[in-house]
């Protein structure tokens, strides 16, 4: 049976989607920018020799952003989370929070969290929580994932997916946060042929499905669109939501 979401509350944060998977977030006084990547279109290497290919600009420029308090970087080694504009953008901006590797990896103001570790900011309780980035056993092969959930006194809780493929996991998260009142959920069916072309994160129908777990209220999707791995788009993303009974709460921007 369908859940059906009960009102937001008064404190919605506010969410600007900028393409792929950054978006800033102003939750608590914060301002908070996922994965950040505003290079050009074109082909970028991907680790393994191969190449991923950016195909929109970013909607804005680092420049336009303003000050940012923190960046919540779900993983570090792949293009499309991570670009050259992007990692110039974090020496600029006091903490960017990521996975243990990633951490070591950048250096500078990198912290790098386990899953279920938190940190707390200007009242803000920022908890890593895991992500799968495809298939069970996925990890030999595309590395180290977090998500975020930001938490606060009278503020609605926020989740924010980072690449992650897997529903069980959606679940543990459920269980210990939900009902989530607003979910960054990073979609677009990701996939690049490796692991017999699994999905790397979820598609329309696991984000609904995701939605549904969670208890959402508002699901604002990202990581859907500017790359030619993202399998489905804003269509598809319209219609398995329409059909879950969740349009509702889908806020495409």
């Amino acid at each position: 049976m369908t859940a059906v979401p009960t009102p937001l509350p008064a404190a919605v944060p506010a969410v600007r989607v900028f393409g792929g998977p950054t978006a800033l977030i102003e939750y608590g006084g914060l301002r908070l920018l996922t994965d950040p990547t505003f290079d050009a279109p074109g082909d970028y290497p991907r680790g393994d020799g191969r190449f991923l290919s950016k195909t929109l600009p970013a909607t804005a420029d680092p420049a336009d952003l303003g000050p940012l308090d923190i960046v919540l970087l779900s993983h570090d080694e792949h293009p499309d989370n991570l670009d050259h504009s992007g990692r110039k953008l974090l020496a600029d901006v006091p903490l960017t929070l990521t996975t243990r590797g990633g951490a070591e990896r950048l250096g500078g103001t990198a912290r790098g969290l386990a899953p279920w570790e938190a940190v707390e900011s200007g009242g803000v309780t920022i908890t890593a929580v895991p992500a799968q980035h495809g298939p069970d056993g996925c990890e030999p092969f595309t590395g180290e994932v977090i998500g975020f959930v930001l938490t606060a006194p009278g503020l609605p809780v926020v989740y924010v997916s980072g690449d992650n493929a897997s529903l069980a996991v959606v679940e543990q998260i459920a269980e210990r946060f939900g009902p989530v009142d607003t979910a960054v959920l990073f979609a677009g069916g990701a996939r690049v042929g490796i692991l017999d072309n699994a999905l790397l994160t979820l598609d329309s129908a696991r984000a609904a499905e995701a939605a549904r777990i969670l208890g959402a209220r508002r699901i604002v999707p990202v990581h859907f669109d500017s790359w030619a791995h993202f399998t489905e788009g804003r269509e598809p993303l319209l219609a398995a939501f329409a059909a879950a009974g969740l349009a509702d709460i889908l806020e495409l921007v």
